[in-house]
């Protein structure tokens, strides 16, 4: 197995992953292993498939529903002013949606005076050790997104 979120889903199967935060219909909800910006949030499809477009319909649909309720529980949960929602599978071809809280200022210090991407971050910085979670700040954070996802799925069921 080669595939790094294919691997990563087997540690959530085997209780071994401490970024997992709850598993959907479609996919598996973790944060990500750096917080540069805080609350960021990846949406794995549990089938390892490339293309959006290789999904039947309904699975597809459903996918992109739950996507939109886990960056909805995101943007509540870790109080943004705006979300960026990408799906990009340049690095790993596993489907999967990269989910960020954005807030006002959080480009300072990059020579950037407005809004931009996240991408705008290098690398190296975005992903340096300095921005993870101490064990009780990852805890307290998927909590939270948990009990966030909740309240959105509640009220998405409501809602039919």
């Amino acid at each position: 197995m080669t595939c790094n979120i294919c691997k990563r889903i087997e540690l959530i199967k085997q209780s071994n992953n401490p970024f997992f935060v709850r598993e959907l219909e479609t996919g598996y909800v973790v944060l990500g292993d750096s917080q540069y910006f805080y609350g960021y949030t990846l949406f794995l499809a549990k089938e390892h498939i490339q293309e959006l477009h290789q999904f039947d319909r309904e699975t597809k649909l459903k996918f992109l529903e739950e996507m939109s309720l886990v960056q909805e529980a995101v943007a509540f949960a870790f109080h943004s002013e705006k979300m960026n929602i990408e799906m990009l599978g340049n690095g790993d071809v596993h489907m999967h949606w990269h989910i960020f809280p954005r807030r006002h200022g959080d480009l300072h210090g990059h020579g950037y005076r407005g809004r931009g991407p996240v991408w705008w971050v290098p690398w190296e910085e975005m992903n340096d050790e300095s921005n993870s979670l101490s064990d009780a700040e990852l805890k307290e954070a998927k909590a939270r997104l948990d009990k966030w996802i909740g309240r959105v799925l509640e009220n998405n069921a409501l809602q039919k």
